[in-house]
C-alpha cells in the first residue's frame, strides 16, 4: 500500500471530522497501529483544528457584562437590623426597688445590644460570603456561555467543511509548510464543477501589522492571484474562482496584495 497516497486521499480529514464510513474508520484505526506516519497525520490534523479553534475564540458581546451586573445588584439584600428600645433615664426620686429593676433592664439592654451586635456581624459575614459565592457562580456561568458560543461557532464551521468534503465534485488539496515553516498547514477545497475555491487556514501564524496572506494558483507554470485571506475570515473562506491549476501556495504580502508572489515569504504549498 502507498501510505503517502493514502494520507493524501482525504481519509484522515474525513476520519477526524467524523464523516468517514464505518469501513474507513476500521481500516484507518488498523493502519494507525501498523504505520506511525498515519497516526502522526491524524494527530497533526486534530491538533490543527484544536489550535485554530482556540486562536479564533469569540469574545462575548458587551451587553453580557451589563446584564450580569444588573442581576447581581437586583439579588443583593441587606441583613435586618434589630432596633433597641429606648427609655428615659431614672430620676433621683425613684425608690431603691424601682432603681434595682431599672438596673436589671439596663443590664438586659446591654446583653441584648451585645447579642444583637454579634448577630448582625454573623449575618453580615454570611451575607458577604453568599454574595461572593453568587458573583463567582455568575462569573463561572458567563465563562461557560462564552465557551459554548465559541464551540457552537466552530462546530458550524467544521460542519460546513464536512459538507464540502462529502461533495464528490470537491477536490481537497493539502498545503504543507515550506522549508523552515514545516509547522504551517492549510487546506484548499476546489470545486471541479464550478471551479469555486475555498481555503481553510488550519495552522497559519497571525500576520504582523501591514501584512496579509495571499493565495496563489500555479497555472501553466505562472502564479495567478487567487485572493487575499481576510483577517476576519474564520473556518472555511471563499476565494477567487480558478478554472485550472497545477498547484496552490500562500505567501505573506503587503496588506492589499501583490501582483507577483514574494517567494521568500511562501508559507505553504500543495500540488493538485
Amino acid at each position: 500500500m502507498d501510505i503517502q497516497a493514502y494520507i493524501q486521499s482525504g481519509i484522515i480529514e474525513s476520519y477526524v471530522l467524523g464523516i468517514a464510513s464505518a469501513e474507513e474508520v476500521a481500516e484507518l484505526e488498523i493502519l494507525q497501529l501498523q504505520f506511525p506516519e498515519v497516526a502522526e497525520a491524524v494527530s497533526e490534523f486534530s491538533s490543527s483544528i484544536e489550535e485554530y479553534s482556540l486562536k479564533n475564540a469569540i469574545a462575548p458581546p458587551p451587553v453580557v457584562k451589563s446584564n450580569i451586573m444588573a442581576a447581581i445588584k437586583k439579588e443583593q439584600t441587606f441583613p435586618p437590623v434589630i432596633s433597641l428600645p429606648t427609655g428615659a433615664p431614672p430620676t433621683a426620686d425613684i425608690s431603691a426597688k424601682h432603681y434595682s429593676i431599672l438596673r436589671m433592664f439596663a443590664a438586659a439592654s446591654v446583653i441584648l445590644f451585645l447579642v444583637s451586635g454579634g448577630l448582625n456581624l454573623y449575618l453580615y459575614k454570611q451575607y458577604a460570603q453568599k454574595s461572593g459565592d453568587y458573583r463567582a457562580l455568575l462569573a463561572e456561568r458567563n465563562s461557560l456561555l462564552v465557551n459554548n458560543q465559541v464551540y457552537q461557532t466552530h462546530l458550524r464551521q467544521w460542519q460546513s467543511a464536512a459538507e464540502m468534503m462529502a461533495d464528490p465534485a470537491m477536490a481537497m488539496i493539502k498545503m504543507k509548510g515550506t522549508a523552515g515553516r514545516e509547522q504551517n498547514l492549510a487546506t484548499i477545497f476546489w470545486n471541479t464543477t464550478n471551479k469555486d475555491v475555498y481555503l481553510m487556514p488550519n495552522k497559519l501564524p497571525h500576520p504582523s501589522k501591514g501584512k496579509q496572506f495571499q493565495l496563489w494558483a500555479l497555472v501553466n507554470g505562472k502564479p495567478v492571484d487567487a485572493g487575499m485571506l481576510s483577517p476576519d475570515c474564520e473556518g472555511v473562506c471563499k476565494m477567487k474562482n480558478i478554472p485550472q491549476a497545477q498547484a496552490f501556495a500562500i505567501t505573506l504580502e503587503n496588506e492589499g496584495g501583490s501582483p507577483t508572489p514574494n517567494m521568500q515569504e511562501m508559507y505553504v504549498l500543495g500540488k493538485v
